[in-house]
């Protein structure tokens, strides 16, 4: 649901957001919003896109097991079964950087991918603890050990400070699409467009890479 005015070409560029900005001058601070699943975005969140803005995270929305032990967050898988699943993406956001672990279940790996070639090993331990609690609060004997870590060296990187949050949005979603990551810090205006177009549209479109690969 889009509620106000959004130009549909998706123009996405400063001058844009300012005329965006001086058309809701006059309407209450809420009056845009991109709403999906009871998840809201304002004009304020999506010009995290533009430029090199720092994505806020509100746009890269993370789901991360806080540091309160298993007993702080068990309950949020109560109606989730956690290794049904294929890949579990988990962003992680540290501050002013942005990475990303992934659970692929079926191999047991923890994967980080990581657009500046950063190893946060504590964050990947709390979550191997995490996962073995889970296994064993779900009664899930095989899950309860043989996980490895795996650290992808040969991933696109970034060559800025501002677009690691980019980075990590667009590997997770040529992952969850299981596409090669073929593309470059040089794709990243692009890539941000077109996440700004997908969140208005509250739908994905085609991975980047797929034009590259054809």
């Amino acid at each position: 649901m889009i509620t106000g005015k959004l130009k549909r070409s998706f123009n996405f560029t400063k001058p844009e957001v300012a005329k965006y900005r001086a058309g809701l001058a006059c309407a209450p601070m809420h009056f845009f919003q991109v709403t999906y699943n009871k998840h809201s975005l304002t004009l304020d969140d999506l010009s995290t896109l533009d430029d090199q803005n720092w994505v806020n995270d509100q746009v890269d929305i993370v789901f991360f097991f806080v540091a309160k032990g298993y007993e702080g967050v068990r309950r949020w898988t109560k109606k989730v079964d956690l290794f049904s699943k294929t890949l579990i993406l988990i962003p992680l956001h540290l501050e002013i950087h942005w990475s990303l672990i992934i659970l692929d279940v079926s191999k047991q790996s923890i994967n980080i991918f990581d657009s500046q070639g950063i190893l946060f090993k504590f964050a990947v331990d709390n979550i191997l603890k995490y996962i073995l609690a889970e296994a064993k609060e779900k009664k899930q004997a095989v899950f309860q050990k043989g996980w490895k870590m795996v650290i992808n060296r040969t991933i696109p990187q970034q060559k800025n400070d501002n677009d690691c949050g980019v980075f990590v949005l667009e590997y997770c979603k040529c992952l969850a699409f299981m596409k090669p990551l073929l593309f470059t810090q040089e794709d990243m205006p692009r890539v941000r467009k077109r996440i700004y177009r997908e969140l208005c549209d509250c739908r994905l479109s085609g991975c980047l890479n797929q034009d590259k690969a054809s």
